[in-house]
């Protein structure tokens, strides 16, 4: 099978049948090259970064809509003649050859016709509409309803801003009994280049990215990758040796296993998931990473158990959200529809509800999301603090530069990638009084 047949096989499943692109590109790339894999991943996500613009220009050369499969070819045919600096000859002729290649040779003549078209007039493709929504949704390659929320939210020039943030890139920790130092000096003796964080300085943010996954830092637990906004939302937690700690939404692992690196892995650490291959999930993350302090359950953090009820010293509810701040996932865009909002957001109390049960006095419940929407953060902050008087928001600044504590003096946070240069996330810290 070819590479542009893979990556249209892997397009389709993701645009028109709702598979989560890492999933299905970690299952399509099994047992090819590095190099074909590179190229695959490489078109598959920039087809589905700039989706919304590469419709807009097929809709000025296609009159009647395609089926999936020819409307896949059409897609990466246009996302390699605009974006991926494929020369127009090969475009055309590799994709007369995919169409034949998964049984659409009738249609080949057509495809042909419509990518030399394009090629012909690119330097007059449909103009942009005058609209500043559907500008910005095209453009961007936000839906219009999102677009909408963070201009009504942010206002026009912040929400062009965070639309159009760039691709975050890979960020490591070190895991202890690995030091910060041991992970620099085995970057630059790989000759990886990397910053420190300028939030938490234990995060390596990575110039360029290497196969993590398959080195020996990762392999023996001495690494795991996670952003500096997931790296925060533990540290609000102010865990420390001895503490009863509750990680009530756990998988895949990272902020767990971080809360036990802050714990110096000493103390008992609750660890939930909900489902039972989530649950597999942390397991590895946690084994892989030598977490010993850690119990980890299938539970529902909807259903209290009674017998932990007011035990835990600090409570991390890293709610389900729709993931709208995360860099890197831009089908997450599509999958999402504003009535998942209003759904999410009723969870999200609910949760918050049922863990609320478990802080002990003096104790904190730390809220986090990888969403930007206010309707998923503060909105359900509010709605729970009206309904829980024994809780009060605490402030967390000293856990922050000295040009971003006022934004959290409050008790509250927001991080934007355009502003923060990490991923999009609210974490609220309250305290039980």
């Amino acid at each position: 099978m070819s590479a542009r047949r893979k990556a249209l096989e892997a397009l389709v499943e993701i645009t028109d049948h709702g598979a989560y692109a890492n999933l299905k590109l970690k299952e399509t790339l099994s047992g090819v090259s590095e190099q074909e894999a590179r190229w695959v991943s490489a078109a598959v996500y920039t087809a589905i970064e700039h989706l919304a613009y590469i419709d807009h220009v097929l809709s000025g050369f296609v009159h009647q809509k395609p089926k999936p499969i020819i409307r896949g070819i059409l897609r990466l045919g246009v996302c390699q003649l605009l974006y991926m600096n494929v020369p127009d000859s090969a475009v055309c002729d590799e994709s007369v050859k995919l169409a034949r290649e998964v049984g659409k040779g009738a249609l080949s003549g057509y495809v042909n016709g419509v990518l030399r078209n394009i090629c012909r007039n690119k330097g007059s493709l449909p103009a942009l509409p005058e609209n500043l929504t559907q500008r910005l949704s095209i453009e961007s390659g936000y839906p219009e309803w999102i677009v909408e929320e963070y201009i009504g939210q942010y206002g026009e020039e912040f929400a062009r801003n965070l639309l159009f943030a760039q691709n975050l890139g890979l960020t490591l920790r070190a895991q202890p009994p690995f030091t910060p130092k041991e992970l620099g000096d085995a970057l630059c003796a790989r000759g990886v280049s990397f910053s420190r964080g300028t939030i938490i300085n234990e995060a390596f943010k990575l110039e360029k990215g290497f196969d993590i996954a398959s080195d020996a830092l990762f392999l023996e637990g001495k690494v795991a990758v996670q952003s500096e906004s997931a790296m925060l939302a533990a540290k609000a937690c102010k865990v420390g040796p001895g503490m009863r700690v509750l990680d009530a939404c756990a998988a895949p692992g990272g902020k767990s296993a971080y809360l036990a690196a802050l714990m110096e892995d000493r103390g008992h650490l609750e660890a939930w998931e909900v489902h039972e291959h989530r649950k597999e999930l942390l397991d590895k993350t946690l084994g892989r990473l030598h977490v010993r302090c850690a119990n980890t359950r299938v539970q529902d953090a909807c259903e209290l158990r009674e017998e932990l009820v007011g035990s835990m010293d600090a409570v991390l509810v890293d709610a389900p959200c729709s993931g709208l701040g995360v860099s890197g996932k831009p089908d997450i865009r599509y999958a999402r529809s504003p009535g998942d909002i209003q759904s999410l957001a009723a969870l999200q109390k609910k949760i918050l509800d049922c863990c609320a049960n478990y802080v002990a006095l003096g104790g904190a419940l730390v809220y986090a999301t990888c969403t930007v929407s206010k309707r998923e953060n503060q909105d359900v902050v509010s709605d729970f603090l009206k309904r829980h008087a024994e809780f009060q928001l605490d402030p967390f600044t000293e856990l922050l530069p000295d040009g971003m504590r006022y934004r959290a003096k409050d008790g509250m946070l927001h991080l934007f990638p355009h502003m923060d240069h990490t991923d999009g996330f609210f974490i609220a810290r309250m305290v039980k009084r």
